[in-house]
């Protein structure tokens, strides 16, 4: 008996889900050995935590599981150029330009909040990320690391017509989970399951609600460079067709004291997490390709417990 594409689509969104759910089962077993190692030497367990999982709060347009310490801000300078293969008459691409300046900073350790402005689209975001479990190993054993993200967006583009009047219809909103996990000093791996809320939609067959799955991985090929891979799967709707491509980026991180520097290729032209996920990304093998990096600056505003001179 054929199933109907709606019959299909539940599968896979229940299928998805599914993955999602047993991730933190199956990353406690790694654990087991060395709470047990700790025992049977009688000496009592100390909360080793993991640190630099990823080395920014972002790995390229996704966030990592990584949030600021309290009391720290970080001014980011986002830049993206035009796709390559415009050619020469754009210097394939380095012609045109996007960019985005984020402000994040960090009210405590478990606990962020950021806001930034895109050129492309003209919005103006704002977001929240809620960092509720934290690897580490010893007397709390915690195989993975689990923060939530909410990200609102405001559409700032000048419409036309009775929209004008109507805050309403500007509004976007991201819901994600990022589950992340140090497998080694040099190989760290995040999913990130997600939902986008959008107000008013282009299109009349376009569902409010869509659906993604984001991966992220790290690996570290020296004390201060690695590289960073991200994709996002859009759950396909009526919006969606076969012909969709998702967002996919390649690059690399580097680290020189209080900077981070991101250099990368994407075929998705946008920053803000509603727009990376479900704008219809240029073709890699046809050289819609985006060169883009991504500066991370941070500044210790003030430290916990200091009294001061």
């Amino acid at each position: 008996m054929l199933m109907s594409h709606t019959q299909k689509n539940k599968i896979r969104l229940k299928a998805l889900l599914l993955a999602a759910c047993l991730v933190v089962p199956i990353l406690s077993f790694a654990q087991t050995d060395n709470m047990l190692d700790q025992l049977d030497s009688g000496v009592p367990p100390a909360t080793n935590y993991t640190t630099a999982t990823f080395k920014s709060t972002r790995v390229v347009n996704a966030q990592s599981v990584e949030n600021l310490s309290e009391g720290v801000l970080d001014v980011r300078i986002d830049h993206r150029f035009g796709p390559v293969n415009e050619g020469p008459y754009t210097f394939f691409g380095l012609d045109e330009a996007n960019t985005r300046f984020q402000f994040d900073y960090g009210i405590k350790d478990w606990l962020q909040v950021g806001i930034g402005r895109s050129a492309s689209p003209k919005s103006y975001g704002g977001n929240i990320k809620l960092k509720f479990l934290r690897q580490s190993t010893g007397k709390v054993n915690m195989p993975i690391s689990l923060v939530y993200n909410l990200f609102t967006n405001v559409d700032a583009l000048q419409y036309s017509g009775p929209r004008n009047n109507d805050f309403d219809y500007r509004l976007a909103y991201v819901h994600q989970l990022v589950i992340g996990r140090k497998f080694s000093e040099n190989f760290s791996l995040e999913l990130i399951p997600t939902l986008i809320h959008t107000n008013l939609v282009s299109l009349s067959t376009q569902k409010n609600d869509q659906y993604a799955m984001g991966v992220a991985m790290r690996q570290k090929i020296s004390k201060r460079v690695s590289i960073n891979l991200e994709y996002f799967y859009l759950y396909p709707t009526l919006s969606v067709t076969d012909v969709f491509t998702n967002s996919l980026s390649l690059g690399l991180d580097i680290e020189t004291g209080g900077h981070v520097f991101q250099i990368f290729l994407t075929n998705c032209l946008a920053m803000n997490e509603n727009d990376v996920i479900t704008d219809r990304a240029e073709n890699w093998l046809k050289g819609g390709i985006h060169l883009g990096f991504n500066i991370s600056r941070v500044f210790t505003v003030y430290r916990p417990g200091h009294k001061g001179v």
